[in-house]
């Protein structure tokens, strides 16, 4: 018996002793440097309702994703029914997702559906209607790639935000998935709202495109605009009067390279007045094509576009190696530094709407947490008070197992890295008064094996056997219903349950073992005849 006691004794103080280690880097904030290296460097997290911060839910427009998908689909299809000699004509996307054409040849059908299957197998014809000389086709993505498509549109977007906000510099930011195309975007501790709204949805696509100078751009104005061209604006600021105007540029449609290719975007002071530029480093396929594309097009212009926006438009001088770019524009510090974070962290693939936003001010932080702590203590400190009241010295025992629960809890909290909430603070609450539940099935199983007659070491003994499995009942149900919770709530609901699952599991820790320790350390060397309870 003893040297289970000095086994049980020792688990005790590991327990006690690791909680202390995570522990202390939270309560004391300026330890010595020396001390680090032995210490954990993990902290308990507050969660957006207690220091402030900033609450998003962002909606994915995973159909804008399939159409920009489709219309590059309709670009390569041109090549690939040219290159198999398919006569056809008026080769666009159609309204939605769908690609029309007018296929020429009474044969053509057929010489399509080869196409199709050879390279594009998640294209199905849709429709064929007869025309004069030929047909007039209509393609569709088929439903189960289309899925898929849209699917993966949100994990990239999920991806990508992610990399946006860590690169912001937010500590502890929640990111996840809602639902089919929603996410969820809790930044605790923010400063600038709307700069971090601003970075996290800007879809940063950046395109390098050729200026067609051989068109007339006045003529495309007027709405006749070449097969193949788009009309694209770029925004300039007077430095004297700091108004804004639009140049309009006629571009051709197909990019020659895309930010897919870049390796890093950094904010440089490079131009006489001291502005910001963002230069840029492809990776090696990309330099590779970004020295093809300027050897092919000198003395043309080269369009830096970025989300449809004309940033600027260097005539090609001569063939241009070794990787490099560059974004200049008018823009503050700030903003250029956002914009190569999102740069680095890559385009969104399908642009993202705001659904829910609400910001946490520190102040409400700030009272959260008095008030939550304040409320911790007292209900803490009254239910020690009572205890103490009415159990006497066990109460005391009792006591001392709630504090270790309490410091269990915090713990555990800080070596998993949870976000600890408002909602999460009256999970701990609660269950201490769980674990006081516990101690007082305990101690009146012990009172009754005392009127019975018995010694206390034997009524302790009992005492505890009797109330184990009413104990471990009610716990086990408490943790099921947390699971619940868990699966079917959301984010304060979900925060709630795991502080509580980790608080239940703590109070079978303590008020069964911890508790059960101490009795039987003082009642075997102190020889305690009779007990205080």
């Amino acid at each position: 018996m003893f040297k289970s006691l000095k086994l049980r004794g020792a688990i005790t103080l590991i327990v006690c002793l690791a909680a202390l280690y995570f522990l202390i880097p939270t309560f004391i904030p300026n330890i010595p440097s020396s001390w680090n290296k032995y210490l954990s460097k993990e902290k308990i997290h507050l969660g957006l309702d207690l220091q402030g911060g900033m609450h998003l839910v962002l909606e994915i427009d995973t159909d804008k994703a399939l159409e920009a998908m489709m219309e590059r689909t309709a670009n390569d299809l041109k090549e690939s029914l040219m290159d198999s000699k398919v006569r056809f004509r008026n080769l666009e996307k159609a309204k939605g997702t769908a690609i029309s054409m007018e296929l020429t040849d009474p044969d053509g059908k057929t010489a399509l559906e080869n196409v199709l299957r050879d390279k594009y197998p998640d294209l199905e014809i849709d429709s064929a209607s007869p025309r004069e000389g030929g047909q007039l086709v209509t393609l569709k993505i088929n439903d189960k790639r289309a899925a898929e498509l849209k699917k993966l549109t949100v994990e990239h977007s999920l991806e990508t935000i992610r990399n946006r906000v860590d690169q912001f510099g937010v500590a502890e930011p929640e990111i996840i998935p809602e639902g089919d195309n929603r996410i969820l975007v809790q930044l605790p501790g923010i400063k600038d709202p709307e700069r971090a709204k601003n970075l996290i949805g800007k879809t940063a696509l950046l395109e390098f495109k050729i200026v067609d100078d051989e068109n007339s751009l006045d003529e495309a104005l007027r709405g006749n605009i070449p097969e193949g061209d788009i009309i694209a604006y770029g925004l300039h600021a007077d430095r004297s009067s700091g108004e804004r105007s639009s140049t309009p540029y006629l571009l051709k449609n197909k990019a020659l390279l895309t930010g897919a290719s870049l390796e890093t975007a950094k904010v440089q002071i490079s131009d006489r007045f001291g502005n910001p530029t963002i230069s840029l480093t492809f990776n090696s396929q990309g330099a590779d094509d970004f020295e093809r594309i300027t050897g092919e097009n000198v003395r043309k212009r080269l369009a830096i576009v970025l989300d449809g926006v004309v940033h600027s438009a260097p005539v090609i001088q001569e063939k241009i190696s070794g990787g490099n770019a560059q974004i200049s524009g008018n823009f503050t510090l700030d903003e250029a530094r956002d914009l190569a974070i999102v740069l680095r962290a890559g385009a969104l693939p399908a642009p993202v709407n705001v659904l829910e936003e609400r910001t946490v001010g520190p102040s409400l932080g700030s009272d959260s947490i008095q008030q939550g702590i304040l409320a911790t203590i007292i209900g803490s400190l009254l239910v020690f008070l009572f205890m103490i009241v009415y159990y006497r010295l066990s109460g005391v025992v009792a006591d001392i197992a709630l504090a270790i629960q309490i410091l269990v809890i915090l713990a555990i909290l800080a070596a998993f890295r949870a976000t600890l909430t408002l909602p999460g603070i009256a999970g701990m609450l609660l269950t201490v008064g769980v674990a006081v539940d516990a101690n007082i099935l305990i101690f009146e199983r012990i009172r009754e094996e005392l009127r019975a007659g018995k010694t206390a070491r034997l009524s302790l003994d009992t005492g505890y056997d009797k109330a184990l499995i009413t104990i471990i009942d009610t716990h086990i149900t408490g943790i099921i219903s947390a699971i619940v919770l868990i699966f079917f709530g959301t984010g304060p609901i979900k925060g709630f349950a795991v502080t509580m699952i980790i608080g239940l599991l703590a109070s079978l820790f303590t008020a069964i073992f911890i508790t059960k320790v101490i009795f039987d350390y003082v009642t075997w060397n102190f020889n305690i005849k009779k007990l205080s309870i």
